[in-house]
């Protein structure tokens, strides 16, 4: 290798790694979302009844922070670190005024264009999602007009707040003779009973992408996957290997068969990065030059290796794990999926849109710069793997601790 060769391969080497260190910081905001649930219905004619989950802890700091209420802030939050359900919800019902002011500011519906006006049905009560206690509140909206179509529209934990990144109103509705479901967030924020299915499957498509492109510990594992695939076969083997594992669990998790703590998943979703990234590394120190060879006395169906047949396993293993991320992002945690099924497979096939891109856009440059440059190439996806397997175990350390 010529010594501008081997500048060029340093160059790529730092530019690669520097790019996996910078992405470290919007990574971390991966958890640092929130869903907030939203069911409606029609009682009778002229009401809208909003049943909603709000994540108690974010409820408590924005709306003592939209409505200058210190002592809410207070309140909720002792009862957050050392009280129960019951003090949890004694301490919004002592300031509903400014927690019910906060939520219909943000929360709107109206009918045939009218506004429809919010009135509190009943007390706070507080459940568990995922081990994160979430605030239900019911309100009724009455809505002047007997028929017509319905509006809704979430602005609900907004960026600008500070708090939290790319916050979702999931609904759920059967109103206006119509069932469905339909996904808000701040880049459309509101959705008519009269869209048509074909749109609200839309909303549910873009969020798929828009979570695989944001959420960059599923990226990273992409990247980890590309950089230790020695043929195309491989990584196309690998990818669909993954697709199926993560979509059974995410399909189980949306019909509520299968329910796993984030606490859990999300640190073995790094230590997937990791391990994958690192398996990688290591067939790269024990065969050098050789680490993109096939074992010729282990070739079987598909023309895999032991090698290969191993790390298909693996990567189903981990997919598996995956799915439950996914299906996480949507706080998928309980069986009201059936009304959101087939919603969620197209949230599902957003997301294999973006992975099969990023694969077709990466692969083939990975392998045409192996062909020309067989030592760059190796220096390349080390330096890839070198830096997604920190960022998974820095990741792993910190949603362990």
């Amino acid at each position: 290798m010529s010594h501008a060769a081997r500048r060029r391969a340093c160059a790529v080497v730092a530019a690669v790694a520097v790019a996996v260190l910078l992405s470290a910081v919007p990574a971390l905001a991966h958890g640092f979302s929130s869903t907030v649930y939203l069911h409606l219905t029609s009682p009778e004619t002229g009401h809208v009844r909003t049943e909603l989950g709000l994540e108690y802890d974010l409820l408590v700091v924005s709306a003592a922070d939209h409505e200058k209420d210190d002592p809410l802030f207070q309140a909720g939050d002792r009862a957050f670190k050392t009280g129960g359900r019951a003090e949890q919800a004694a301490a919004l019902e002592a300031h509903a005024g400014s927690v019910v002011a906060y939520v219909t500011r943000r929360l709107g519906v109206t009918a045939n264009g009218t506004a429809c006006t919010p009135v509190r049905d009943g007390g706070f009560t507080i459940e568990q999602h995922e081990n994160v206690p979430y605030a239900l509140l019911v309100l009724d909206y009455r809505c002047p007009g007997s028929a017509g179509a319905h509006e809704v529209r979430s602005g609900l934990f907004p960026d600008s707040e500070g708090y939290v990144r790319g916050a979702k109103t999931i609904v759920t509705y059967d109103l206006d003779l119509k069932s469905g479901s339909a996904a808000l967030d701040a880049r459309h924020s509101s959705f008519s009973t009269h869209q048509s299915t074909l749109e609200r499957f839309w909303e549910f498509f873009r969020l798929g992408a828009e979570h695989l492109l944001t959420g960059l510990d599923h990226i990273l594992f992409l990247l980890a996957l590309i950089a230790g695939s020695r043929r195309l076969r491989e990584i196309v083997l690998a990818a669909t290997t993954f697709t199926l594992a993560h979509s059974v669990t995410f399909v189980l998790a949306a019909l509520g068969l299968v329910k796993v703590p984030a606490s859990f998943v999300e640190p073995v979703i790094a230590l997937s990065i990791a391990v994958v990234a690192g398996w990688h590394l290591w067939r790269l120190w024990r065969r050098r030059s050789h680490a993109t060879d096939l074992d010729t006395a282990g070739h079987g169906h598909l023309s895999l290796d032991a090698a290969g047949w191993t790390r298909l396993g693996v990567v189903f293993c981990f997919g598996l794990v995956h799915g439950l991320g996914f299906a996480s992002a949507l706080g998928i945690n309980q069986a009201w999926s059936w009304t959101l099924l087939w919603s969620l497979l197209v949230f599902n096939v957003g997301l294999e849109v973006v992975q099969l891109t990023l694969i077709l856009l990466v692969f083939p440059l990975l392998a045409l710069l192996r062909h020309r440059r067989p030592a760059a190439g190796l220096w390349t996806t080390g330096a890839i793997a070198t830096g997604v397997t920190v960022m998974g175990l820095v990741w792993f350390v910190q949603r362990v601790s």
